[in-house]
C-alpha cells in the first residue's frame, strides 16, 4: 500500500509540474499579454512578469509596446506645380492599446506602413516643390496627422514622421543651379553697383576739397608715383607741368649766345695794341646800347617749336621711366 501511495502522490506532481510548465508563461517588461479564451478576449490585460494560463483553453498572444522605427519606401508623386519627384520618409509609432492591436487589425505593423505610403504620396500631390525642399516641418506634421487618424482606432500612436530625402531629376537640379547662380551674380552686382555710387560720392568730395588748394594736387601725384614705383616690372609715366616747361623755355630764351669758349663770336681779339672794350656796350641803361650800336645784326629768337606750341596749348607731354 505504501508503494501503491507513494507512486500516486508522485504521478500527481508529475501531471502538476506538466500542467505549471505548460500553464506558466513569462511576459516581458517591454510587452503586454493579451489571452484569448476559447477565442474570446479575456478582459485583463497580463502584466510584465510571470503568468499563468489555462493550457488548451486560453491562447496568449505578445503585444510589443516598444517605439517601432519603420522606413517608408520612396513614392514616385507630381507635385501641385508638376515636378516629379521622389520622396522617401521614416515613421515612429508605439502600440498604447494592446487588446486594440490584436482585435482592431489583422498586422497593425503593415497597415501602418501602407497609410504611411498612402499618406507620403498624397501629401506629395498637395505641396510645392519649394514646401518641399523648405518647408518640411510644416508636411511632417501634415503626415502625421493623415496617418494618426486612423491608427488611434488600431491602438497605435504616431509619434512622429520625418520626411527623408527629395529626389529630383537631373534637368530640375540643373535649372535650379543656374536660378541660383543667377541670382547670387545679381546680388553681386547691386553690391558692386552700390559701392560705385558711394565712392563716387567721396570721390567728389574729395575734388572739392582739393580744388581749395592747389599744392594737394601735387601731393597727390606724389603719393601715386611712390605707390607706382614700389611695383618693379611696372612701367612710370609721368607728367610734367605745362607751368614747368614754360619756366624752362623763357629761360632758354633769355640766356645769350655763346661760343664753345665761353667768348661772344662777333668779339675781336684783344691784343696788347688794341683798345680796351667799351663796357657801356653790355649796359642795356647806358644809350645806343644794344646790338644796333655795335653794328651786330639783331637777335630774333626762333620761333616756338611744334613742341612749344603743344605745350602753349595745354597739351601735357609724358617722359617714360
Amino acid at each position: 500500500m505504501v508503494q501503491v501511495l507513494v507512486i500516486a502522490v508522485v504521478a500527481v506532481l508529475s501531471v502538476c509540474a506538466l500542467y505549471a510548465m505548460a500553464a506558466a508563461r513569462v511576459v516581458k517588461q517591454y510587452e503586454r499579454g493579451v489571452v484569448l479564451r476559447l477565442g474570446q478576449l479575456h478582459d485583463e490585460v497580463r502584466r510584465p512578469g510571470l503568468t499563468m494560463i489555462v493550457p488548451g483553453v486560453d491562447r496568449l498572444r505578445k503585444v510589443n509596446m516598444q517605439i517601432v522605427t519603420m522606413p517608408v519606401p520612396a513614392q514616385d508623386g507630381i507635385t501641385r506645380d508638376n515636378v516629379t519627384v521622389r520622396v522617401d520618409a521614416v515613421i515612429y509609432f508605439k502600440v498604447v492599446d494592446a487588446a486594440s492591436a490584436v482585435i482592431q487589425v489583422e498586422d497593425y505593423r503593415f497597415a501602418v506602413s501602407q497609410m504611411a505610403q498612402t499618406s507620403l504620396r498624397s501629401i506629395i500631390g498637395k505641396s510645392d516643390l519649394d514646401d518641399l525642399l523648405s518647408d518640411r516641418e510644416k508636411l511632417n506634421q501634415g503626415l502625421e496627422l493623415m496617418i494618426d487618424s486612423p491608427a488611434v482606432g488600431w491602438g497605435v500612436q504616431i509619434d512622429r514622421v520625418e520626411i527623408k530625402d527629395v529626389s529630383l531629376p537631373e534637368t530640375m537640379k540643373r535649372s535650379m543651379a543656374r536660378q541660383a547662380e543667377a541670382d547670387r551674380e545679381r546680388r553681386a552686382r547691386v553690391i558692386n553697383a552700390d559701392a560705385e555710387l558711394q565712392a563716387s560720392k567721396k570721390l567728389a568730395q574729395a575734388a572739392q576739397q582739393m580744388s581749395t588748394q592747389p599744392a594737394a594736387l601735387q601731393l597727390r601725384l606724389l603719393q601715386t608715383v611712390v605707390a607706382v614705383a614700389a611695383e618693379k616690372n611696372s612701367t612710370l609715366v609721368l607728367p610734367f607741368p605745362v607751368e614747368l616747361l614754360r619756366f624752362l623755355e623763357r629761360a632758354q630764351q633769355d640766356r645769350p649766345q655763346t661760343s664753345g669758349d665761353g667768348v661772344s663770336p662777333d668779339a675781336a681779339p684783344a691784343g696788347p695794341d688794341s683798345p680796351a672794350p667799351d663796357l657801356s656796350a653790355g649796359d642795356p641803361d647806358s644809350e645806343g646800347a644794344g646790338p644796333e650800336a655795335d653794328g651786330l645784326p639783331e637777335f630774333d629768337p626762333p620761333e616756338q617749336s611744334e613742341s612749344a606750341a603743344e605745350r602753349e596749348s595745354g597739351a601735357l607731354p609724358f617722359v617714360r621711366h
